[in-house]
């Protein structure tokens, strides 16, 4: 049982630790100079992932924060890839590209807004720049199911594409008008039944909480629609309503936005139902059958997140290309231009397209190591810690651990021997939790950030 009043105080805004540090600490001091000198001596041994930006959609989805062009016109997307092809032939000259590639992710936008034939000749550039793929590559599309075409599918399995990520979000029809993305479930069934009938075994739907006009009723009806699909991983994100940052957020009548109450409601009713039907919880929003590979890395405490979300694949270098993109080593964070000129501007003078980054300290190396672990498996082996990076865990985070009293004392997290676990009430508040962790909080405008609850 929760007390929702009580768990309501912490509402507050914080990150959602896809990055740490997170990306308001991406600064343009960094430039392509820097990303190219760690590029060269990178070891060969060392896996690559990466991560392909399509950021082109018809029309805008007003939740949406990525980082999107709304477009019409076809010459725009044959442009693009033209573009894509040659940040491809200039990267190529500082990064190894036989090195093994373990996972390729094309998100967006709306990566299936592009046509069969073009989607096909992005691959195929791929393919030649990236020619070592691994035999178990993580192999993956987000996908919009108004448009997805038989056509699609069979370009991306006969290419080795193994998983399918569906944008869905909510299937009220109130919702959907208010948030400017009308979806009947029909469209949502056919494109699964697609993504089926072309031999794909791992099957994605995202859904979000927090939307206007839901409820914990009418979110309920979603999640039992959705088991019709037979789906084998959610994605339950809390929505990130930061008009200041996206103008289509400001089209929202906040008042019919549910309460941090309503949403904690919403949020323990789908980990129960989830659960009740078969789904493990795994990392913060995400639920996946006992028999995926994501729930056996929970378990094994080897789960990883990245930009990209949670993964099995972790140690790998991320690449990123295209527009807007983020790429992440050990030590390094490095993102491209988020404007079309200004991407196409520093490819035309032979350049990588580097908008910003971030070197990171040893500091950073070791809160960045703590925070991904507590995010991804609930908990963090402090013991394995303190013998990775040759410190006493206990000194070192003894004013981290202070702030961590509060939710000791609620019996969020507890100490036992070599471990700092997170109950399952606590994994609700996992992002306030980590963030007794961040160093960098003390300096950055929280404001920046969506709310946590």
């Amino acid at each position: 049982m929760i007390d929702f009043e009580q768990f309501a105080k912490y509402s507050k805004p914080g990150p959602r630790y896809t990055s740490y540090p997170t990306a308001p600490e991406f600064n343009e001091s960094f430039t392509a100079l820097d990303y190219e000198a760690i590029l060269k001596p990178q070891d060969k041994n060392k896996k690559l992932s990466l991560y392909f930006h399509m950021p082109f959609c018809r029309s805008a989805c007003y939740f949406c924060g990525c980082n999107v062009v709304f477009t019409s016109k076809e010459e725009k997307k044959e442009r693009y890839i033209d573009y894509l092809e040659k940040e491809m032939r200039i990267l190529s000259r500082s990064l190894d590209c036989s090195r093994e590639v373990l996972q390729l992710h094309f998100g967006g936008g709306t990566p299936t807004f592009f046509d069969a034939a073009q989607l096909e000749r992005i691959i195929k550039a791929i393919w030649r720049t990236f020619p070592n793929i691994s035999q178990d590559a993580e192999i993956s599309c987000e996908t919009d199911p108004r448009f997805l075409k038989p056509e699609h599918m069979s370009v991306l399995t006969s290419n080795g594409f193994n998983r399918i990520s569906f944008g869905v979000q909510d299937f009220d029809e109130k919702v959907q008008r208010e948030v400017h993305r009308i979806q009947p479930f029909d469209i949502t069934k056919n494109a699964v039944d697609i993504a089926r009938n072309a031999g794909i075994t791992s099957i994605n739907m995202d859904l979000i909480y927090g939307l206007p006009y839901q409820n914990l009723e009418s979110f309920s009806k979603t999640l039992e629609k959705s088991l019709e699909l037979d789906i084998d991983r959610y994605a339950v994100f809390n929505y990130a309503h930061v008009p200041w940052m996206k103008k289509t957020m400001r089209k929202f009548d906040e008042t019919t936005l549910p309460s941090p109450k309503e949403k904690l409601a919403i949020m323990r009713h789908t980990i129960d139902f989830l659960s009740s039907s078969g789904y493990k919880m795994i990392g913060m929003d995400h639920f996946a059958k006992p028999t995926d590979e994501l729930f056996l890395a929970i378990e094994k405490g080897e789960l990883h997140r990245n930009f990209q979300g949670y993964t099995t694949k972790g140690g790998a270098d991320l690449i990123g290309i295209g527009l807007t993109s983020i790429g992440e080593g050990e030590k390094h964070y490095v993102q491209n231009f988020r404007e079309m000129s200004e991407y196409e501007a520093a490819i035309d003078a032979e350049k990588l397209p580097v908008m910003r980054g971030l070197h990171l300290s040893d500091d950073d190396v070791i809160r960045k190591a703590v925070i991904m672990e507590i995010m991804s498996n609930f908990k963090l082996n402090t013991a394995n810690i303190a013998k990775r990076f040759h410190i006493d865990f206990f000194d070192y985070f003894k004013d981290d651990i202070k702030e961590l009293q509060v939710f000791m004392d609620e019996g969020l997290v507890s100490f036992e021997r070599d471990f700092l676990r997170v109950s399952d009430t606590g994994t609700l508040l996992i992002r306030n939790i980590c963030m007794s962790f961040d160093a960098c909080l003390k300096k950055t405008q929280l404001r920046r950030f969506s709310k946590t609850v």
